[in-house]
């Protein structure tokens, strides 16, 4: 298959091509910010390949035409302008990005509409398995556990909390009877009296390399449930959004998620 990737010169963007070409596939197109210093370059040399001939260009229609999909590692800003020249290309898209608001969100719904649109909150096998355990702990766990969301990533991450934290924020109020309507908080200093139990704490640390964890602590009085996933390299996430966009290549315009690409529905 050809593939577009778009922040191809980022982290995620080298460990998907290099998986990309691992798995016998071809790079249609690499995308980057017009300001980055890769714009012209033979895109091959970012994973340490000659003579590829395929140069790193700014998001443009002409050259996304024909890829049998785009994955998409940037940000919210530049996911707009690929999702735009994805819908008139036809193009199906995997949406990798994090940080978007409500009005993004809905013109990525919309888009769905049009083409094949894999959106999802984390890319990882294992996060989407955790996401599953995680709805069964909120339905089954009674009234009383205090409900604290840990994450951790590297330094140069820019939005927080990340969108996996913020996706276990809302599987919890989705499915537990007794935290549908808890606020989430997140900072605490001073004297601020007893834990409020209408409350979902979430906690975020930033610092040198961490590639990615999450914990989600159901903290009852005697005893305490962690569930957690911890990622030590990015090739998991990479690899399972090289699997969505071969799972969405040639699929029919909707709204899909990585649980359709592993069978966890």
């Amino acid at each position: 298959m050809n593939f577009a990737i778009s922040g191809i010169s980022g982290r995620m963007g080298t460990t998907i091509y290099r998986i990309i070409h691992q798995r016998g596939h071809s790079l249609h197109a690499g995308f980057e910010s017009p300001a980055s210093p890769f714009i012209g370059n033979d895109a091959g040399l970012l994973i340490g390949l000659n003579g590829v001939n395929n140069h790193v260009s700014e998001i443009s229609a002409d050259k996304l035409k024909g890829a049998d999909a785009v994955i998409d590692f940037t940000s919210p800003s530049a996911t707009m302008i690929l999702l735009e020249a994805a819908v008139s290309t036809l193009t199906p898209i995997v949406i990798g990005s994090t940080g978007f608001d409500d009005a993004e969100k809905k013109l990525i719904f919309e888009s769905a509409k049009r083409i094949p649109v894999l959106f999802t909150p984390n890319m990882s096998v294992g996060v989407n398995l955790l996401f599953k355990i995680l709805e069964k702990a909120a339905q089954i766990l009674p009234d009383g556990y205090d409900v604290e969301i840990s994450e951790s990533h590297h330094k140069f991450k820019k939005d927080a909390p990340s969108g996996t934290a913020l996706h276990l924020l809302d599987i919890v109020k989705k499915n537990s009877p007794h935290h549908a309507n808890a606020k989430q908080a997140c900072s605490r200093e001073g004297i601020i009296g007893e834990r409020n139990p209408d409350e979902i704490g979430m906690q975020v640390l930033r610092g040198g390399d961490i590639v990615g964890e999450h914990t989600v602590y159901f903290v009852g009085m005697g005893e305490r449930i962690e569930l957690s996933h911890r990622a030590t390299s990015r090739d998991n996430f990479a690899m399972g959004a090289v699997r969505a966009a071969e799972y969405i290549a040639g699929k029919n315009a909707g709204l899909y998620s990585i649980e359709d690409v592993v069978g966890l529905k």
